[in-house]
């Protein structure tokens, strides 16, 4: 059995408005005088590219610009990515966007530092050690990429997401600047932020450590459920439910802007050391499947999940239901699962996430095979507080269909 739990994040965390304009001293601080920063090309005709190369050139950091960044990233991005770095002898690497030019710029700082291929480092705490220097600055607020341990890419020759898993794939230091964000898309906007109620969902409600199902000889950056991960989750999940509506439907909204940019990262923290659980497992053969943005799968997923997982965790359900709904008192029983789950719906519904799988393009057909992928999901599988068994996988899908 467990006895003891830990925790990690990123190095340093540096949040606030405007707190970009920090990161040119920051980066003279750690040594690096050459980065090479990893985006995309929406991010430089937004103007964001320029927002935070300034204060680095101001600071005598000389920035080059890798725009190959895309969504689900592919293998060849990350390996064009190492071949920017070495041409330009970059010092750090600089991932700034959503979670895929983040989890661009960790691969790559892998790879940089212990040489090989990206995939030799697949899987749970395989990286041998700590890796080339890196700084992550989201762009939007959903994933909580910049304070995570993993990096989700996707092999398109064989037609399969992979994840690397490693506590030293977390950043030197993260900022998060929430001003970074306005330009955010609604849609966007409302995917990244579902993910971001997904991950606190799971983290909040995930076996409890001292019951974390780990085979002997077993290493994983998961846990279960501490303390800290519930303080973490709990506060991400009551703003989200006083933000995410508003961050849609009023993208100038900063107060909104902010409070989900710090539930993302309190997120992020929470499920990088608690763990994910049913609704990723399923999320990912429905892109595989569909090809549904990862926070769209996340966020349709969510509710049915949480109304399997939910008798084990009624007391966390009923807080929950409170913090995404009217706020009143809601009593730990067996109704608390339903309005807890309902809240979830009537959110996604408010913001233009799909309730049904149909409505994504899934066909009954499909549900099987989906079933069989999600189940082959062991890590994260077993982070459930109630076991699953395939046919438990097939009745959430039927039920979402």
């Amino acid at each position: 059995m467990r006895t003891t739990w830990n925790f990690n994040t990123a190095g340093q965390l540096v949040f606030g408005r405007n707190a970009i304009e920090q990161i040119g001293d920051r980066v003279r601080q750690m040594g690096a005088r050459r980065v090479l920063l990893v985006t995309d090309q929406t991010l430089v005709e937004a103007g964001l590219v320029d927002r935070v190369s300034t204060p680095l050139s101001d600071a005598g950091v000389s920035v080059e610009v890798f725009a190959g960044g895309s969504p689900e990233p592919p293998l060849h991005a990350v390996n064009d990515a190492i071949a920017a770095a070495r041409d330009c002898h970059a010092e750090a690497l600089l991932g700034l966007g959503g979670g895929s030019n983040m989890d661009i710029a960790k691969a790559a700082a892998v790879v940089l530092t212990h040489g090989g291929a990206v995939k030799d480092y697949a899987g749970d705490q395989v990286v041998p050690g700590p890796v080339f220097p890196l700084i992550l600055v989201p762009t939007t607020s959903g994933t909580g990429s910049e304070v995570t341990a993993a990096a989700v890419l996707n092999d398109t020759e064989q037609g399969a997401k992979f994840s690397i898993l490693s506590n030293h794939l977390r950043a030197r230091f993260a900022v998060v600047d929430p001003l970074l964000t306005v330009s955010c898309p609604p849609a966007v906007t409302a995917a990244s932020g579902i993910d971001a109620l997904s991950h606190a969902v799971e983290a909040y409600t995930a076996v409890d450590n001292e019951a974390f199902p780990l085979p002997a000889g077993e290493v994983t950056i998961y846990q279960g459920r501490h303390p800290l991960g519930d303080v973490l989750a709990e506060r991400a999940i009551g703003l989200i439910g006083e933000s995410l509506r508003r961050a849609v439907n009023d993208g100038d909204d900063l107060d909104a802007r902010e409070g989900m940019a710090l539930a993302s990262t309190l997120a992020g923290m929470a499920f990088s050391n608690s763990g994910v659980a049913v609704v990723h497992a399923l999320e990912y053969p429905l892109n595989d499947t569909v090809h549904t943005p990862h926070g769209v799968g996340c966020g349709l997923f969510l509710p049915y999940v949480m109304r399997f997982t939910g008798p084990a965790r009624p007391q966390q359900m009923a807080r929950i239901a409170e913090l995404l709904g009217s706020g009143e008192v809601v009593s730990p029983d067996d109704s608390a699962v339903e309005l807890a789950a309902a809240a979830v719906e009537k959110l996604n519904a408010d913001i233009g996430i799909p309730l049904r799988l149909r409505d994504v393009g899934v066909q009954e057909t499909q549900l099987s095979a989906m079933a069989d992928k999600a189940f082959t999901v062991k890590r994260i599988l077993r982070v459930s507080p109630r076991s699953v068994a395939h046919e438990d996988l097939q009745a959430i899908l039927r039920a979402a269909l």
